[in-house]
């Protein structure tokens, strides 16, 4: 609820679907009743855009779990998908239903997409919040290992091509699964947290004392390594790529220059894409585009061994966007990722400015 009315009587939010992005509406509080003041982006209910459904299994204790999947718009039963498993940050955050355009994206080019909220979201009351409080890594890992196995045993996912895609939290536990398991063919880990101890006083260190780790580096010396994914980097199978905003103040750059290094010595392909200027959250459209192109070009080339390139950018769409899917996804990743607006760093960069860059990709080394 974005605002209400003096009187009690009406409010005004912004309401989105998994089919219809946000739009402001006009809420009566007395009815409930919903009336659309914008629609912001009509273009939309043209596009065969996902199934969607609300999912739940039970976790490896019992516990049951909510999920959110995302199937293509031609999604027949029984058919073996290649899979995207999708963790979300918080910890405490949760996948909701509304629309989500890179899960559009995604199942244009055929995927199939799990959102779990693991112990340790909101919106399910304060157990489930509290529920893996000093256990990253234990019980949520859990959750997320269970959901896949339900959706492979629904006939859904294809066991062998699953990726998994996470930010800031959804990248510490996503790189913590990649050294429980090797199932995984292909990961996308942005914003993440290696190193427990190394964050600590350069992060959320409050949050790792009081939530996931409990204690201070020296009082909980061997959680702080126990319950890091770089200790057991010597695990890790999967070609992973590395997201990382230079600003990041939460989760800082170093951690992932520290798993990228590591997956690098090790032999490991993987990745590591730096952004200047960007902090925790991506605020430069044209920085948005480039991360969501590098992870759809990864998790294409390592889950299912396909070459993907991100269309070129259009004024106007001439493209149908329903007589293929290549034409869809085409049109769908360009409104998705919205009009190229460039920060001014990056326009001097374009005007070919000295001393300015754009972002940084290391592939055979650090940068």
């Amino acid at each position: 609820m974005e605002s209400v009315s003096t009187d009690g009587k009406r409010g005004v939010a912004v309401v989105s679907k998994p089919d219809a992005p946000g739009d402001v509406h006009l809420i009566d509080l007395t009815t409930g009743t919903l009336t659309p003041i914008t629609h912001a982006n009509p273009q939309v209910s043209e596009l065969a855009l996902s199934q969607f459904r609300a999912v739940t299994w039970k976790s490896k204790d019992g516990l049951e779990v909510e999920g959110m999947l995302w199937l293509p718009a031609d999604y027949k039963p029984a058919t073996k998908l290649p899979f995207i498993l999708a963790v979300h940050g918080g910890p405490a955050g949760a996948w909701d239903v509304s629309f989500r355009g890179i899960n559009h994206v995604y199942t244009g080019l055929g995927w199939a997409v799990l959102e779990p909220n693991v112990r340790g979201s909101s919106s399910y009351g304060d157990t489930l919040l509290r529920g893996n409080m000093k256990d990253i890594g234990g019980g949520d890992y859990q959750d997320l290992m269970t959901g896949v196995d339900k959706v492979i045993a629904d006939g859904i996912a294809d066991p062998d091509h699953l990726a998994i895609r996470g930010w800031s939290y959804g990248g510490i536990l996503g790189g913590w699964t990649l050294t429980q398991t090797t199932r995984f063919k292909a990961a996308s880990l942005g914003a993440m947290v290696a190193d427990w101890a190394s964050e600590y006083a350069m992060g959320f260190n409050y949050d790792v004392r009081l939530w996931y780790i409990g204690g201070t580096p020296w009082e909980s010396a061997d959680n702080y390594r126990r319950q890091s994914s770089y200790t057991h980097i010597a695990k890790v199978t999967t070609p992973t790529l590395l997201l990382h905003g230079e600003r990041d103040t939460t989760d800082t750059i170093g951690q992932s220059m520290m798993f990228y290094q590591g997956l690098r010595d090790r032999g490991i392909p993987t990745r590591f894409v730096r952004f200047p200027r960007e902090p925790h959250g991506f605020r430069e459209p044209h920085h948005v585009r480039i991360r969501d192109a590098e992870e759809i070009s990864w998790l294409m080339k390592y889950a299912r061994g396909m070459d993907w390139k991100a269309p070129e950018r259009k004024d106007k769409d001439s493209a149908e966007p329903k007589k293929s899917t290549d034409q869809f996804v085409a049109y769908l990743f360009r409104i998705i990722t919205g009009p190229l607006r460039l920060h001014p760093a990056a326009q001097a960069c374009a005007s070919g400015a000295p001393g300015c860059r754009g972002p940084q990709i290391a592939a055979g080394g650090l940068l």
